[in-house]
C-alpha cells in the first residue's frame, strides 16, 4: 500500500492511497472539510466526507503527471515504470505548478 498527503495551498485536504489490490481511495481531511467545504480540488471530487474509491488513478491526480520528454526523463532517472501511475505521482508532484501538491507518505512497518 502506498500512501500520500494531497495539499492544497499547503493546508491538508486529504489523503491518496494505493491499496495492495492496485485500486485507489481519496478522503477528504477532516479539518478540510470542516475549514474548506467549498474549496474542492476538482469539480469531479467535491468536498465530502465519503472517500472516493476507483480501480485506476483519478483523472485529476493522473493529470499532475508529466508528459512527454519531461516523463522520459522522470522514468530514466528515478528508473520508475511509466505503467507505475502512483510511483510517478510520488516522486514527481512534490511541487507541482498550482496549488495541489503531492508529499509521500512512510509506511509504519513495527508491531
Amino acid at each position: 500500500m502506498r500512501r500520500a498527503t494531497i495539499l492544497y495551498n499547503n493546508s491538508k485536504a486529504g489523503e491518496l492511497i494505493e491499496t495492495n489490490d492496485g485500486d485507489y481511495v481519496f478522503q477528504y481531511d477532516v479539518d478540510y472539510i470542516d475549514n474548506y467545504p467549498e474549496q474542492f480540488l476538482t469539480f469531479s471530487m467535491p468536498v465530502r466526507s465519503a472517500p472516493y474509491k476507483d480501480n485506476r488513478l483519478f483523472p485529476f491526480f493522473e493529470g499532475l503527471i508529466p508528459e512527454g520528454w519531461l516523463l522520459n526523463i522522470a522514468t530514466k532517472n528515478w528508473k520508475i515504470n511509466p505503467n507505475d501511475r502512483m510511483g510517478l505521482l510520488l516522486v514527481c508532484c512534490q511541487n507541482c505548478i498550482g496549488a495541489v501538491s503531492v508529499h509521500p507518505l512512510k509506511e509504519n512497518h513495527e508491531a
